[in-house]
């Protein structure tokens, strides 16, 4: 079954429900272990928003908003303060909740994705359990790549060698922050240990590349076995882009280039116009699950490979997105292994095993950490 119509499924279930619910809305700020650096800057703390949906039984359902200045349309938006906004059109009783999603406007993709997944969550229970698949059901785990963050030289060689220890065999490196000698250097430090059989490398510039110089740097790059590199040049150059992906030695992967594309014909244009190799899916940017299952959709039926990546949510929105891509038949390294990166996550069973996330089910979750 398509998951696109799984989740329609889903809020059939929801059509069902004639009782009222009541909304709330908590800040939480997540405090990095360390230096988290973008080609952009320097990121030392991460607020997101918890959205609860509960019943007078008291059935909760928990969902995340987790937006990032600079990189989220909706990066700058004071949420707690939209919400309240927000909750005066919300009907009293759910009786349309595909209807309820398209109050939200689409330059609130986080809105949405915390919208959607608190109305998951409530109908299964409030029991964290957002997808009932293998994976949440703790049967199955999936396999992640390590991700390397930028830094200062010996920043990135400590990162690389911790991630090697633990086992990745696909290790994905940011770059664009380093002078390009340097992040060669590290490339050819990684590859005279371990050839392209033994571990695959996967790049992201975040559009650090400009039009004129990307292909000379791609062509610099590809003498690494790289396997793919995350918009090498910023979104919307489409021409550009176009002329990128046609010359490039290296596959090229959509990322920030699929944010402002809404509908689905849009969406069909562009990945039949520009043919990416991959697309890259962050639910959080796109507005949540109903909007990536069609893009997975569109990109099978161009034959374009993909993948799903968190956002830096914390592990309440993980958590929904590990179990979305638990939907599927995942043969490649996904991109959710971020539950490690904050001091103050809200402990769940989410666990990290060598290159594997999965649900530890003896583990429970501790929601004591969210404040009003």
């Amino acid at each position: 079954m398509q998951i696109y119509k799984l989740i329609s499924m889903i809020y059939n279930k929801i059509l069902q429900t004639v009782m009222k619910l009541n909304w709330e809305i908590y800040a939480h700020h997540l405090d990095f272990a360390f230096k988290a650096k973008t080609s952009r800057g320097e990121i030392k703390q991460k607020e997101v928003f918890y959205i609860r949906v509960f019943d007078e039984k008291g059935v909760s359902g928990w969902g995340e908003c987790s937006p990032i200045k600079g990189l989220s349309p909706d990066g700058e938006t004071d949420y707690m303060r939209y919400f309240q906004r927000f909750k005066l059109t919300i009907p009293q009783e759910i009786n349309e909740p595909e209807d309820l999603l398209k109050l939200i406007p689409d330059d609130k993709p986080a809105l949405k994705m915390g919208v959607e997944t608190a109305l998951m969550d409530y109908i299964h229970g409030g029991k964290k359990l957002i997808f009932d698949n293998d994976f949440s059901r703790g049967r199955v785990a999936l396999p992640i790549n390590g991700l390397i963050w930028m830094g200062d030289y010996d920043f990135m060689m400590e990162q690389l060698e911790i991630k090697l220890k633990e086992g990745f065999s696909c290790i994905k490196i940011k770059v664009g922050s380093l002078d390009f000698e340097k992040e060669c250097s590290i490339l050819d430090y990684i590859r005279k240990k371990y050839s392209p059989s033994e571990l695959t490398l996967r790049l992201d510039a975040n559009g650090a590349f400009s039009s004129e110089e990307a292909l000379d740097k791609l062509n610099v790059l590809s003498a690494f076995g790289i396997h793919s590199i995350e918009q090498p040049i910023m979104p919307g150059k489409y021409l550009a882009m176009k002329e990128l992906i046609r010359q490039s030695p290296i596959p090229i992967a959509f990322d920030e280039e699929l944010i402002a594309v809404k509908g689905t014909e849009a969406k069909r244009k562009l990945l039949s116009d520009l043919k990416p190799h991959y697309i890259i899916l962050k639910p959080s940017l796109l507005g949540g699950f109903s909007e990536t299952a069609e893009w997975i959709q569109l990109a099978e039926a161009e034959d374009i490979g993909w993948w799903i990546t968190s956002f830096l949510e914390s592990n309440i929105g993980l958590n929904a997105i590990a179990q979305f891509t638990g939907n599927y038949q995942i043969n490649i390294p996904q991109g959710l292994g971020t539950g490690k990166i904050y001091h103050n996550n809200i402990d769940s069973p989410l666990s990290i095993r060598g290159e594997s996330l999965y649900l530890d089910l003896e583990k429970s979750w501790d929601m004591t950490k969210i404040r009003k």
